[in-house]
C-alpha cells in the first residue's frame, strides 16, 4: 500500500498534501527538502565559522591583555 495515496492534495501549493488521520500538512516535494537542507547546512557550517572567529577574537584579545600588563610591569620596573 502506497502511504502517499490517502493523502489530499493542497489547493495552491504543489508538492503539499492533507493527511486525512492526523490533518497534518505534508510536503512531498522532494527537491525542495534538499533545497531547504542544503541551505539548512550552509547555516550550520557558517555558525560553526562564526563561533570559531569569535573563539579566536576572544584568544586574541586575552593575549594582548596580558602582553599589555606584562609591558606595564616592564615599565613601572625601569622607574
Amino acid at each position: 500500500m502506497d502511504p502517499n495515496k490517502d493523502l489530499i492534495p493542497v489547493e495552491g501549493h504543489d508538492g503539499w498534501f492533507r493527511d486525512p488521520n492526523s490533518n497534518a500538512i505534508v510536503n512531498c516535494d522532494k527537491s525542495a527538502y534538499e533545497d531547504y537542507m542544503a541551505k539548512y547546512n550552509a547555516r550550520q557550517k557558517k555558525k560553526e565559522t562564526d563561533q570559531a572567529l569569535q573563539s579566536d577574537v576572544d584568544t586574541l584579545k586575552s593575549d594582548v591583555s596580558d602582553i599589555k600588563q606584562l609591558l606595564q610591569l616592564l615599565l613601572k620596573k625601569e622607574s
